[in-house]
């Protein structure tokens, strides 16, 4: 399995409700289908949200966003699985991902540490 298989088998397995996990895992597995996931971030209705922790108002900004991720253990970097194209797939340092994602309405999931930290 290569390291964006890994990510996104985990972002999947750890953070969408189950009665949805086998499906985004097909539909991730296959290159013709991937845009269907991408595509549905901006409105997603999967989180798992026993496992999420919402970010106040006052502090959803990408520098704030940074330092919460951050004192959560999460490195520089940071793997995008996102509707904006120029970010999906890719490895890129995470105060770069979250400047070009917060407050911009594409929907994305940056995986900091696989299955443990994500921001969504």
């Amino acid at each position: 399995m290569t390291p964006q298989q890994e990510h996104e088998r985990m972002l999947v397995l750890s953070f969408i409700i189950p009665a949805r996990q086998s499906r985004y895992l097909e539909l991730l597995g296959k290159s013709k289908r991937r845009d269907d996931i991408t595509s549905a971030l901006a409105h997603f209705k999967h989180l798992d949200m026993r496992y999420a922790a919402v970010i106040p108002s006052h502090r959803q900004h990408a520098a704030d966003i940074l330092r919460i991720l951050k004192a959560k253990g999460a490195p520089d970097t940071c793997y995008a699985l996102s509707e904006d194209g120029e970010l999906d797939g890719k490895e890129i340092a995470l105060q770069d991902a979250l400047k070009s994602v917060v407050c911009y309405g594409m929907g994305s999931f940056l995986s900091c540490v696989r299955g443990t930290l994500a921001y969504f």
